[in-house]
């Protein structure tokens, strides 16, 4: 370990890492982006809501281009894990599987999983976009398609609601108790048309590029466009946690307007933190959290 004192080290290589490693080198300060390699941002096949691109872009494009105009601003991105956060009386340890850091502030931007459905391959489903996890960044391109949302109890019911903004053929696919799905959300789903099923899945085919049927319990056969994963996510914030930053109950990270959370000089950004999991989110907050380092780094004169 380096008795070099960083400024900053950011943790995570998403939209949000990326963003702020831009902002912490056009700062001028030193720092190091540890890169887990397994950004969420990596499985969308095309953003079409990411402002600057009309014809939209993959996420994997699109974290290359973050990660060279990082590196352009002279940051270090090191392929490796944190494991453990370690508070001193200057800042902090960050102990990683190959090396450790010291640092006066760490930015954390590890983002969230994904709680998958249990269709088969996933990842693959996803980019030929059979299966979908973010009706706010798609849901557009579901206009008139048969949808099915695989979810349960209230979040299940709000985001099958939310894509009959976009089709009349939406079906909630309930995988909860029935007693989870409350009585003012069964009655919503059927003002707006919701179908909702809650037999058993007994089986998914898929045919070439679409979802062909989901055989059901009862022995009903379904065919859908497309299907949503409404599930929820995990926040990856153990780290954070672990040295008594303050979370909801689902695990989100809770932080102030300079994105710092209840830890002093540890700050958040992005899809761990409580709001709204955009990758247009997740840089503007990490852009508030490059720039409240940068200013408390000054303002202790460093």
């Amino acid at each position: 370990m380096s008795d070099e004192i960083l400024d900053s080290v950011v943790i995570g290589a998403g939209p949000a890492g990326l963003t702020a490693a831009v902002y912490l080198g056009r700062f001028r300060r030193r720092f190091v982006v540890i890169d887990g390699g397994d950004s969420r941002a990596g499985w969308i096949p095309i953003s079409h809501n990411h402002p600057g691109f009309p014809e939209g872009i993959p996420g994997v494009e699109l974290l290359a281009l973050l990660r060279e105009q990082a590196e352009r601003y002279g940051a270090q991105i090191i392929a490796d894990r944190a494991e453990r956060l370690e508070p001193t009386t200057d800042g902090f340890i960050v102990h990683l599987q190959v090396r450790d850091f010291f640092t006066r502030t760490i930015l954390l931007a590890t983002g969230v999983k994904d709680n998958e459905p249990k269709l088969g391959d996933v990842f693959d489903a996803v980019q030929r976009r059979l299966i979908r996890i973010c009706p706010i960044c798609d849901g557009y391109e579901t206009i008139g398609q048969s949808v099915g949302v695989v979810g349960g109890g209230g979040k299940g019911a709000r985001e099958a609601v939310f894509m009959s903004t976009y089709s009349d053929r939406v079906t909630l696919i309930h995988v909860g108790e029935p007693q989870t799905l409350a009585d003012e959300e069964r009655r919503r789903l059927a003002e707006v048309g919701v179908d909702v099923i809650e037999t058993n899945i007994n089986a998914v085919r898929i045919e070439e590029d679409r979802i062909a049927a989901f055989d059901f319990e009862d022995g009903e056969m379904r065919r859908f466009d497309v299907i949503y994963s409404a599930l929820g996510t995990t926040p990856q914030s153990r780290l954070a946690q672990e040295i008594g930053a303050e979370t909801d109950e689902a695990g989100a990270l809770f932080v102030n307007s300079h994105q710092m959370t209840t830890v002093e000089g540890l700050y958040a950004a992005g899809d761990l933190v409580r709001g709204l999991n955009q990758m247009t989110v997740a840089e503007a907050e990490a852009a508030v959290a490059a720039t409240g380092i940068h200013n408390r780094l000054r303002e202790l004169g460093l």
